[in-house]
């Protein structure tokens, strides 16, 4: 097996994809403006299910076993960097000549200490997190995190009445800001929905929402989903902080953004400041799976409901350092590589340009194809992470596409099942060789049927 770490190569090799990138969005390309997104054929038995290049067209399994990877457009878990899972291919057994597998080692020892905090350092390098914020590695998913939120924010040390219900707005975008704002209601909160979507917008303006006097005045918190994976609606384009602060002559000042970022975390810059808290799952962008990252200002920790259970506690697991019992200790070290993996890259600059050309080049293909194929989404508010689309005029059709691009190596581009359809997740290990590989097939399948 070759010496060489593959999260290195990339500052050695000039790739061909970043220059389509360039080319794409209209970059002059530089000595630096390399991506790891080569194509690469991987060992039998070594590659399981995943996202490569996209050069496989046949699957595994009742297909046959072949030697390149499956384009992988699932909403999650998704494609994690072909680099990075030959990184951990080459740990699996022993970790640094530790003796261990990561999965076996102790989560207190040295060599776990090591990589949770170099995993820390990394995403705060990554994201211009400030000394004012802690950074969490929870378990539950954001599911659990949507009770967490109301525990954590809605009640202090100086609420005494047992009856008090705590009041938090939640501007509700597609399924999961649903779910979200649901939870809060079980846990107690009188949860104000500002606005509601229609599942292809987003009722960015605050003039029409419902607001009061209350609104900012009691309110804990403002919760905001910033990418709804089923519907691919995104905020973007717009600061939902400064939405917040003109919003109503101001009344949400000084008030608690909190952000579900599940589905397009690390994929572009954010100013963490902007946010009260933040939190994703890590299955989308930045690995397996498992483990979900908690970003908190400082000054919000300790004001927790009396009762809320421990694992739910983000003050317990900041005094902890994550480790108040074991951590999801695999995929934080999968996290840890995929953040050194994005920084080798160039930051998130340089992945929000690549992604940018991904998303582009797919809804300029829907929007060439006539009609044929149809993105019901606003496009100022599409998403760059997950692509819905369908066949409008033959829906019959989509079944056949969809078998028709399993056979050809393009899995699980099947709709949700609340919204049908198909929908492409091109979350940052996407290469864009995987999405001009899907736009091909679409053009010959649109010439076909």
């Amino acid at each position: 097996m070759s010496q060489v770490n593959p999260l290195t190569r990339n500052a050695r090799r000039t790739t061909n994809t970043m220059k389509k990138v360039n080319k794409v969005v209209g970059v002059k390309p530089t000595s630096s403006s390399t991506m790891t997104m080569k194509t690469r054929k991987v060992k039998k038995g070594a590659a399981g299910r995943g996202c490569g290049g996209g050069t496989r067209t046949r699957a595994l399994g009742d297909m046959g076993v072949g030697t390149e990877r499956l384009v992988n457009f699932s909403a999650g878990p998704a494609c994690v960097y072909e680099d990075v899972l030959v990184k951990a291919q080459e740990d699996l057994l022993n970790f640094e000549k530790n003796g261990l597998s990561v999965m076996e080692m102790s989560h207190r020892g040295k060599a776990f200490t090591r990589i949770i905090e170099e995993a820390e350092a990394d995403l705060r390098e990554l994201l211009g997190v400030p000394d004012e914020y802690s950074v969490l590695f929870m378990q539950g998913g954001a599911t659990a995190q949507f009770a967490a939120v109301p525990y954590n924010l809605g009640w202090s040390d100086d609420v005494t009445d047992v009856g008090f219900r705590p009041r938090a707005d939640y501007l509700t975008t597609g399924s999961w800001s649903k779910k979200a704002l649901a939870e809060a209601k079980k846990v107690g909160v009188d949860a104000n929905v500002v606005a509601t979507g229609d599942n292809k917008s987003i009722p960015l303006d605050a003039a029409a929402w419902d607001v009061n006097a209350d609104s900012g005045k009691k309110s804990k918190y403002f919760h905001v989903c910033a990418n709804e994976t089923i519907q691919g609606v995104e905020l973007k384009g717009l600061s939902p902080r400064s939405v917040l602060d003109e919003a109503a002559g101001g009344i949400y000042q000084g008030v608690p953004l909190v952000a579900d970022m599940s589905s397009n975390f690390c994929s572009k810059p954010v100013k963490v400041s902007d946010y009260g808290v933040i939190y994703a799952g890590a299955q989308k962008n930045v690995g397996p799976a498992g483990v979900t990252i908690v970003i908190v200002r400082k000054d919000l920790l300790g004001k927790v409901r009396e009762g809320t259970p421990t694992m739910l506690d983000w003050t317990i697991m900041d005094e902890n350092s994550s480790l108040y019992n074991t951590p999801p200790c695999f995929s934080i070290y999968m996290c840890g590589l995929v953040f050194k993996h994005l920084l080798s890259l160039g930051g998130l600059d340089k992945v929000e340009q690549i992604n940018k050309a991904k998303c582009g080049l797919l809804y300029d293909t829907i929007k060439q194809s006539q009609g044929y194929y149809d993105c019901p989404v606003d496009p100022k508010v599409r998403s760059a992470m997950n692509v819905p689309f369908t066949i409008p005029e033959n829906p019959d059709l989509e079944k056949v596409f969809l078998q028709e691009a399993e056979a050809n190596g393009l899995i699980n581009l099947k709709g949700h099942r609340s919204v049908g359809g198909m929908r492409a997740s091109i979350y940052n290990a996407m290469p864009l060789e995987g999405v001009e590989k899907l736009v091909s097939f679409m053009k010959d399948f649109q010439a076909k049927h």
